[in-house]
Parts: structure tokens; sequence; C-alpha cells
């Protein structure tokens, strides 16, 4: 993801990169982040150090890894620098660390940085909204193979909003796996499929399966750009926030 956004970064007016940060012991350290990505030289190296590589910055774009969201946070808060955060499968100390940094600095969280999907999002949430519960409710969410955590982020978000589009959590009302003899589907659960094959970029659908109809709705992601320049449209929005914490139907206008 970090190669995506400096790839559609480079043919983005109005921004240019400042620095790009990456994790200790990358053979890649210290080499132009241009030639790196398959374009020419930037001027910027690669360095392991967040603060330094946010000095320049006015606001910085994170797709890392859980472990890493805490000391990115803390680095850009003590540069001043806004964040646009896309790195899923956050814990409770993280989103803690996110909440914390947002009183200090704007900070767009999503865990699909997809417009698309923001809009899909808010089909979803209506969708639940006007379908009550003799409509069952599943998720199907389909990545590449190497994907580490599921369901996915966008999966469980999408759960989120039905879950609260018909007054509940997603605690109570989740469905992770069945198996065996399972028993009758209880009313109001929210279920999730998992696929993890391939190559595939993020595929995410929702059903709401009522007696005698079905609705669908679908969203297919075909390339990781698509994540890239939503962070960066996120990117171009929040310089200049109040420090706070937001999300991407706050940069669309969808609140």
């Amino acid at each position: 993801m970090g190669r995506a956004v400096i790839r559609c970064l480079a043919g983005t007016e109005g921004m240019r990169l400042a620095g790009a940060v990456t994790e200790a012991g990358d053979a890649a350290l210290g080499q132009d982040v241009g030639e790196i990505c398959g374009l020419p030289r930037t001027g910027v190296a690669l360095t392991d150090d967040p603060r330094a590589g946010l000095r320049n910055a006015q606001v910085a774009v994170d797709f890392t890894l859980p472990s890493a969201t805490e000391v990115n946070v803390g680095a850009a808060a003590a540069e001043g620098v806004a964040m646009v955060v896309g790195t899923t499968g956050l814990g409770s100390e993280q989103t803690a660390a996110l909440r914390s940094g947002a009183k200090r600095i704007p900070i767009v969280y999503a865990r699909n940085m997809s417009i698309g999907m923001a809009v899909f999002k808010d089909l979803v949430e209506r969708a639940a909204a006007a379908l009550d519960d003799d409509y069952d409710i599943e998720i199907l969410d389909a990545h590449h193979a190497q994907k580490a955590d599921a369901p996915s982020g966008t999966a469980l978000e999408l759960g989120e909003c039905v879950a609260a589009a018909r007054g509940g959590s997603l605690e109570a009302l989740a469905v992770y796996a069945r198996h065996g003899q399972t028993g009758l589907r209880e009313r109001g659960a929210v279920g999730f499929s998992v696929v993890r094959a391939g190559r595939i970029v993020g595929n995410h659908s929702v059903l709401f399966a009522g007696a005698e109809e079905q609705v669908e709705l679908v969203h297919r992601a075909a390339d990781r750009a698509v994540f890239a320049r939503g962070a960066l449209r996120a990117a171009g929005w929040v310089v200049g926030q109040p420090p706070g914490l937001y999300s991407m139907e706050d940069v669309l206008g969808l609140k």
C-alpha cells in the first residue's frame, strides 16, 4: 500500500512527497523512494525514524501494522502533522492511541479508504434500517491468500453499520462460524463468511434475505490504487481541520 500511495501521489496535483517511513531492518533503507516504486528519483530517502520522515510534512498517510500505529500517531502528534490511517486490525490499545492523538491533531481513520466503499456503507446502513428482522443479513468478505486477519476490518465495519441501524450491537448479533449441527438461525443475527484465495484485492457483499425476496449490495475493488486514491483525497481534506477523529464519511460529506 505504501508503494501504491506513492505512485498515485506522483500524479496528484497539489501534493508532493515529503518523507517515507518503513520498519527497522528493511533492506531498502536509505534508498530513494522513487526508485523503489519504479518512478523517477524523488530526492526522498526511505527512513525508519517516524519523526524524521514527518519533519517536512503537513499530513501523513499510514498503511502499516497495528503494532506500529501507536508509535506513528505519537510521532505525528509530536510534529503537529495531520494523519490518514488505513491500518486494519487495530486492538483496544491502538484505538485508544488514535483517540488520544486526535485530541492534538486531525486524524481520518477508515478500515477501507475506497471512496466507493464509503458510499457503499451508507447504502448498506439505509437498507438495514428499512428492512426489518424479517430479512436475514449475511456479509461475505473475500481477499487475497496473504491477508492475515478475518473477517476483514471492512466486513466488521459493515456489520457494525447494520447492527446499529437495527438498534443493536455487533457483539450481540454476530455469528462468525458455522459448523456441524448449528441449529436454527437466530432472528436478527448477522452472519459472516470469509474467502481467502489467490490475489483477490477485496470484495464485500451484504445480503438481505427475506422469505419472498433477496436484496444484495456488492462492492469489488479491482486494484489497490483505489485505496491509495481515497487516502490521498482524505489527506487533502484533513489538512487544516481542527483536531479530532474523522471518517471517510466526513471527508465525502455523507455525515
